[in-house]
């Protein structure tokens, strides 16, 4: 699929991050950009950048869901391209005990089903509405009726202490994206999954350098943290090769977490 002025694309988690990288990359190449999001000030700030439109949403909430691809097809016209990069991480050991007082607790169930309501959850609600949307699209010989591109993360094979919640919601989203795959493939729909390493995003500039020089140092090769524009130039390619489909690749630059 080529990506040009008849493209029209979604991408969740747009204002910032790995989402509003690929919303700049996609928007450079000629796309109509639509950004679903929960922050308003950057979300109406980065569309006004592009050109795009901006979506007040949560994709907790089938109601505005529904009302935020309403409101991306008035203006752009039906999506041929959803990228699913909304998530949200948070850490707790499945149980564990106070090494000050001997208390013992267990994962705050409402923190677990938060993420997987965000991570996991959402990204399926997205992806089949979206999908339902594009089966009204005309197919375009081989390269069909349109991409869906999840977001996933090394995390989703090799998690580490404190992320049972957050691996589960990514290795439930590597499980669901060949299937998917399979229920659109008459359809023409291809569907993939990317799946980050250590990336240089707003929550990893927002810890002290020192942080920051091990974590890349952990990298094997390059030793550095991956730039968002990667991850978006990973999207274009999911996009415009037709030939890929149903995979979850890592790009993480050959890295495996340790479990701390």
């Amino acid at each position: 699929m080529k990506i040009d002025a008849t493209t029209s694309a979604v991408i969740t988690g747009g204002a910032s991050g790995l989402g509003a990288a690929t919303a700049r990359h996609l928007a450079a190449r000629g796309a109509r950009v639509a950004l679903f999001d929960v922050d308003a000030e950057r979300g109406e700030a980065l569309a006004a950048e592009l050109g795009g439109v901006f979506c007040a949403v949560d994709v907790t909430s089938e109601v505005e869901v529904d009302a935020a691809f309403d409101k991306a097809r008035a203006a752009n016209g039906q999506e041929c391209v959803l990228v699913n990069a909304a998530g949200i991480a948070n850490g707790f050991k499945t149980a564990s005990r106070s090494k000050d007082s001997g208390e013992i607790k267990h994962f705050p169930m409402a923190e677990f089903d938060k993420l997987i309501a965000i991570n996991l959850v959402g990204s399926f609600r997205c992806a089949a509405k979206a999908a339902a949307g594009m089966l009204t699209l005309e197919p375009l010989a081989e390269t069909g009726r349109g991409v869906i591109v999840h977001t996933a993360s090394v995390a989703a094979q090799d998690g580490q202490v404190g992320q049972t919640a957050y691996a589960a919601s990514k290795g439930g989203i590597v499980g669901m994206t060949l299937p998917m795959a399979r229920d659109l493939m008459d359809e023409g729909i291809r569907v993939n999954a990317i799946m980050p390493g250590i990336f240089d995003t707003p929550l990893m500039q927002g810890m002290p350098d020192k942080v920051r020089q091990t974590l890349a140092a952990s990298v094997p090769f390059p030793k550095r943290l991956g730039r968002p524009q990667e991850y978006a130039a990973m999207v274009e390619t999911l996009i415009t090769n037709d030939y890929l489909n149903g995979a979850s690749i890592r790009l993480d630059g050959a890295i495996r977490m340790p479990p701390r």
